[in-house]
């Protein structure tokens, strides 16, 4: 028999009995759907971390009080209980670090915002030094950024984004405008560019001011985060790590031996973190998509044996008639492959439609992942051909005689 024609019957049969062939592939179509639904959305996280990487620079590490992510309360409970990174912390690294080309340092809270008889609460409120928003990846679209004289002087000037020019200067030049951000005037002499939104939260929705103009309001009793940059190449820029820690740890007086006060992070080395942590999630992912892919055979093989006993006397017949043993078994193993395949098809259809969903519901990155998709082909029908090889050989080791015996 050729692949042609056991293609055709595959089919044929299939179509013959639609309800039940519908109802056997669910559990593929959900496997394969929610396999290629994560992986998109993982990927996409990926490249979304890898572009923001690529952006900021490799070469920027940051010093904080505590890491970005914290997996565990008792590591939140332990760095709450280290001292803040204070302006002095920043003051002696701008002076003394002689490997970074750059540094500088912010402070953030949230806020009102008023313009007019317009108002915005839960606004991002940034206090930075001179040229924190260039090492932010933050450019500036129109106006200028913030020079050393306003952070010397705690000049009354601010950068927005581009949030508060829609919604409360509704579009008007921003520039020269007068704006109260938690009731201290400041005029806008900057706005920078839209950067979207992250996962339904704006990226635009704030305000900058110079830092030392935020602490008058604010206070000095909050940590900093102090950015640097090293130079270029992996040798230059850990040297410039290590002099940056070895000025924190005199500024702080850490102990010989004791571990570091503060945490210093590079933008690889969170990348790799988050990296890491969406790889256990593509690993739970797979996992689940694995077990119910097996799930999905098992029915397809419980089916495929009903269908071998519903057909006794065709297969008696064909036996009969000159079928040899490899045609029956290439028949019901086609049949099964096919059956498998096309819910594999249609899961991955459907995956990418959720994905996209997710995307357009809480603007979550998604990436489609093409080597995902003939993965997830190509393992349904290895499901569908290895839970169809029993079936096909109890079809195929059938007697003629005995098959057209059979009432069925």
């Amino acid at each position: 028999m050729e692949t042609k024609e056991a293609f055709r019957i595959a089919l044929q049969s299939l179509w013959a009995n639609k309800l039940r062939t519908i109802l056997t592939l669910l559990g593929v179509v959900i496997s394969v759907s929610s396999l290629i639904a994560v992986m998109t959305l993982i990927n996409g996280a990926q490249v979304y971390v890898a572009t923001k990487v690529n952006r900021q620079g490799a070469n920027v590490f940051t010093i904080s009080q505590q890491p970005s992510i914290i997996t565990n309360y008792a590591d939140y409970v332990k760095y709450q209980k280290r001292k803040i990174i204070s302006y002095d912390d920043y003051r002696a690294m701008k002076q003394e670090c002689t490997l970074c080309e750059s540094v500088g340092a912010m402070q953030s809270t949230t806020g009102l915002v008023v313009y007019g008889k317009e108002s915005a609460t839960d606004v991002g409120i940034r206090g930075y030094t001179a040229y924190m928003p260039e090492m932010q990846n933050i450019d500036i679209a129109e106006g200028r950024s913030f020079t050393e004289a306003d952070e010397t002087h705690a000049s009354p000037v601010c950068i927005i984004g581009t949030d508060i020019e829609d919604n409360l200067l509704k579009g008007a030049d921003p520039l020269g405008k007068e704006i109260r951000v938690d009731g201290t005037p400041y005029t806008v002499i900057g706005l920078a560019e839209a950067q979207g939104k992250t996962l339904g939260h704006s990226q635009d929705n704030w305000v900058a001011v110079p830092l030392s103009a935020y602490q008058k309001t604010y206070g000095t009793q909050k940590t900093l985060v102090i950015y640097n940059q090293g130079p270029e190449g992996a040798d230059h820029m850990e040297a410039a790590v290590d002099q940056a820690r070895l000025i924190m740890r005199s500024q702080r007086h850490d102990r010989p031996g004791q571990d570091d006060s503060f945490t210093i992070e590079t933008s690889n080395a969170l990348a790799g973190l988050l990296g890491t942590i969406t790889g256990y999630f593509g690993a739970v992912a797979v996992a689940i998509a694995a077990i119910s892919l097996v799930v999905g055979g098992i029915v397809i093989m419980n089916i495929m044996l009903v269908s071998v006993t519903e057909r006794t006397r065709e297969i008696g017949v064909r036996k009969a008639l000159g079928a040899k043993r490899a045609d029956l078994l290439k028949q019901f193993l086609m049949e099964s492959g096919t059956m498998a395949l096309a819910g594999g098809a249609i899961g991955v259809i459907l995956g990418v439609i959720l994905a996209k969903t997710v995307t357009l519901l809480i603007s979550f990155p998604s990436t489609i992942a093409m080597w995902s998709v003939f993965a997830g082909l190509i393992v349904s029908a290895s499901v569908g051909i290895f839970f169809g090889v029993y079936p096909a050989r109890k079809a195929a080791d059938l007697d003629p005689i005995v098959a057209l015996r059979s009432e069925f």
